[in-house]
């Protein structure tokens, strides 16, 4: 692969991911540790991407609310949100995650809504506090600057209280052999809590992101109950979650 094409590819990753580690993309790309570095390094001189230790980060990481003109693939999560709203109903309770799907549902929730949300997300909860109806609670703990959402065994022990209605889950990678995967460890022990404290779990994801694998598994399928993307239900990339036994929307 040549230079220019590697470096698409990490860019690529990164939009889809919003964080991408070095050793990930050593082995994906099949090159060195270094090679990656020295791309990544060149990537955050254009302006294209954040690096850290370890790896990448997204520009959309720079923001607290964000722009719908900065969000990768907008239209499509846009619609997901839409498929969302429909599952939910006045007086339940909602365990939220981050990430810019769950914001974009947020944006879309009803005016005459009345629900309680609860998030660590730092973005997501300045959202909710928009909406003229819904309750907010915010899961407190040490933030991570990475994520901007509350993390730790405080969190944990908070998420682990609560009896939710729905666990809205935004998730980064997703396959039939490894569940629900991430490439934040504090970020995956915060998603396994909300998920066995609610009475059902609906993963939401834009298409680009099933069939892939991060390191850190999250979930097998089997705990997963709705999986909601923007391609048609009877799509045939879904039927292999379908045939899990997972409701597709």
């Amino acid at each position: 692969m040549l230079k220019k094409e590697r470096q698409a590819y990490i860019l690529h990753q990164v939009n889809l991911h919003n964080k991408v580690l070095s050793s990930t993309l050593s082995e994906e790309i099949s090159v060195s540790e270094d090679t990656i570095r020295r791309d990544l390094q060149e990537l955050s001189d254009e302006g294209k991407i954040i690096k850290v230790h370890g790896g990448a980060l997204s520009h959309s990481f720079n923001y607290v609310n964000y722009p719908s003109s900065k969000i990768y693939s907008h239209s499509n999560k846009r619609i997901i949100a839409e498929k969302v709203v429909k599952l939910i109903s006045d007086g339940m309770f909602l365990l939220t995650t981050g990430g810019t799907t769950i914001l974009e549902i947020a944006r879309v929730l009803p005016p005459q809504l009345r629900a309680t949300f609860i998030s660590g997300s730092i973005p997501v909860v300045l959202e909710y506090l928009h909406h003229p109806n819904i309750d907010v609670i915010v899961i407190g703990d040490k933030v991570s600057k990475n994520s901007k959402i509350t993390v730790g065994g405080d969190a944990i022990s908070s998420i682990k209280k609560i009896k939710a209605d729905l666990c809205l889950l935004g998730i980064n990678s997703i396959d039939t052999t490894h569940g629900i995967t991430d490439n934040d460890w504090d970020v995956v022990h915060i998603k396994k809590a909300m998920i066995e404290s609610s009475k059902q779990t609906v993963c939401v994801s834009i298409s680009e992101k099933l069939d892939t694998c991060q390191p850190f598994q999250v979930c097998e399928l089997n705990k997963i109950d709705i999986l909601i993307t923007e391609l048609d239900p009877m799509d045939e990339k879904l039927e292999p979650y379908r045939e899990a036994g997972i409701t597709i929307l």
